[in-house]
């Protein structure tokens, strides 16, 4: 889908982070991305337009097809093994929809996840109360295979001693964002729930 504000000032965009740029794939420019929106179909299609981190730098969807779960892409005017070479490590944004429509297609800003509570799923894995508060959202770090969540312990665990009897002790934990373990999350409300497996966080 074209922009539909392209002579906006593009620093009074909000920008939603949509691929990196991976591998060249073949000779015609093509490349591989790792996706962070759940909806590729749409960001992809021929004819959308991503941008640079700042706004500035337009690059439009020439094509685009999956193959064994990934995504690879042409971008117009990437025509050849090298241009596509150098777009490696390149991250591409989209603008933002409405954010009604964000929350239905589950894709959220880092900043929007910061200072969430943590808490426990209704019938979540290891047993714990649903509601039972783990803590808040400090963070949200890229991983080579998905983000994390960076949660500050609501009640710092004790997971051993060191070397000098001193405990030691576990104040965060880093839970996958997948929604396996993130099933539901309520920026109205100011909370998300979790349904880690046994030991992922500590005192769990």
């Amino acid at each position: 889908m074209a922009d539909q504000n392209m002579h906006d000032d593009p620093q009074q965009r909000e920008l939603l982070r949509v691929c990196r740029i991976g591998r060249a794939q073949g000779m015609k420019g093509e490349v591989t991305v790792r996706v962070f929106t759940d909806d590729p179909e749409w960001r992809f299609a021929a004819g959308s337009v991503l941008y640079s981190q700042d706004g500035t730098d337009e690059y439009i969807v020439e094509r685009s097809r999956t193959f064994k779960n990934r995504w690879i892409i042409k971008l117009q005017g990437c025509d050849d093994r090298n241009a596509s070479e150098s777009l490696n490590g390149l991250e591409l944004y989209g603008e933002a929809d409405d954010p009604d429509d964000m929350l239905e297609a589950d894709e959220w800003y880092p900043k929007d996840l910061i200072g969430l509570e943590a808490r426990m799923a209704e019938g979540n894995g290891v047993g714990a109360a649903a509601g039972t508060v783990v803590g808040k959202v400090v963070d949200v770090i890229d991983s080579p295979a998905q983000s994390l969540l960076k949660i500050r312990l609501a009640e710092p665990v004790i997971v051993g001693t060191a070397s000098d009897g001193t405990p030691t002790v576990e104040k965060t934990a880093l839970v996958p964002f997948v929604d396996e373990l993130v099933p539901d999350i309520d920026l109205e409300a100011g909370y998300l729930t979790l349904d880690p497996p046994g030991g992922l966080i500590a005192g769990l």
